[in-house]
C-alpha cells in the first residue's frame, strides 16, 4: 500500500514568515473534548489527543485458510464480528483528524529477535507450526506476507499508520510509543483480536508507558471463552482504564455530546 507523510505532527520547526530563520516553538492541536458513557465511569477524552488501535486483524488470525484455524485449531468464525465497529470507528477518528493505527504482528524471516517465551510456547516446543513456519497460505507472520496482512473487509486508508510487533503486547521491541509520543496522543481506544492476549497486552503495557487507554467492548472479541473475556474487562475497568460501547464513541464524536454535566 502507498504510505504518505501524515498530517498529525505538531512537534516541528517551521520557519520565519520572511524566511530569515527557524522557530522552534511548538503549536499543539485544539483541545476537542467529548464526553460519552463508559464503566466504571462516564469519562471525557480529548480527541485531539487519541488514537485508535487496530490490533492484529490479520488474515493469519481472521481467515479460514490462516494460521489459527489450519493449524490451531481455533473457531475464528466470531472474530470477523467486530469488523463493521472498527471500520466505523476508524471513519470517525479520521474524520475528527485522528490517527488510527494498524498494529500486527511482523516478525522477521528467521525469526531472530523472538525469544524462546516466544518462539517455543507458540509451536509447543516444535509441536505445531508458530511464527516464521510454512503452512498452506504461507509463512506464518511474516512482516510482507499474505498472512501478517490485514483482512480486505478492515479498511485500511493512506492515512492511516501500521507498525509491526512480534511479541502479544504491540509495545516492544518497536517504534510505536515513540511515535504516538511525536504525536502528542494521550489517550488509546483499542479494538482487534484477541481481547485476552495481544489487545490486553498491548493495553496493560500501554497504561504502564503512562497511556490512558479505552477499551472499545463490541469492536474487539477473541477465540477464548466468556468467562475470559468477562475477567479481562473487570481488570480493565479495576485497574487499568475504561471500557466502553462503539454507539456511545461514535454518538458522542458525531454530536459532541455531553453527558452528565452536572455531576
Amino acid at each position: 500500500m502507498e504510505t504518505v507523510k501524515n498530517n498529525f505532527h505538531f512537534d516541528r520547526w517551521s520557519p520565519f514568515e520572511n524566511g530569515s530563520g527557524i522557530s522552534l516553538l511548538r503549536h499543539p492541536p485544539k483541545s476537542q473534548p467529548f464526553r460519552f458513557e463508559a464503566e466504571p465511569k462516564p469519562i471525557e477524552a480529548d480527541i485531539a489527543r487519541s488514537a485508535l488501535m487496530v490490533i492484529d486483524m490479520q488474515n493469519d488470525f481472521l481467515a479460514a485458510e490462516g494460521w489459527f484455524a489450519s493449524s490451531r485449531d481455533a473457531d475464528v468464525s466470531r472474530l470477523s464480528d467486530v469488523i463493521e465497529h472498527i471500520n466505523a470507528l476508524s471513519d470517525a477518528f479520521r474524520g475528527a483528524g485522528a490517527p488510527v493505527f494498524h498494529v500486527n504482528w511482523a516478525v522477521r524471516p528467521d525469526v531472530a529477535n523472538l525469544p524462546a517465551n516466544v518462539l517455543d510456547k507458540g509451536s509447543d516446543c516444535g509441536a505445531r507450526p508458530s511464527y516464521g513456519d510454512q503452512i498452506s497460505s504461507g509463512r506464518v507472520l511474516v512482516d510482507g506476507d499474505w498472512g501478517a496482512q490485514s483482512v480486505a473487509s478492515i479498511d485500511v486508508d493512506i492515512r492511516d499508520i501500521s507498525v509491526g510487533k512480534t511479541r502479544l503486547t504491540g509495545f516492544s521491541d518497536n517504534e510505536l510509543d515513540s511515535i504516538l509520543r511525536r504525536l502528542g496522543v494521550t489517550t488509546l481506544f483499542f479494538t482487534g483480536v484477541n481481547l485476552d492476549r495481544c489487545v490486553f497486552a498491548t493495553l496493560a503495557d500501554g497504561c504502564f508507558n503512562g497511556f490512558d487507554a479505552v477499551l472499545v467492548e463490541d469492536a474487539t472479541t477473541t477465540v477464548s471463552p466468556d468467562y475470559v473475556v468477562q475477567a479481562i474487562l473487570y481488570l480493565i475497568r479495576l485497574l487499568y482504564g475504561f471500557t466502553a460501547k462503539s454507539d456511545d464513541i461514535l454518538r458522542a464524536l458525531s454530536t459532541q455530546t455531553q453527558i452528565g454535566a452536572n455531576t
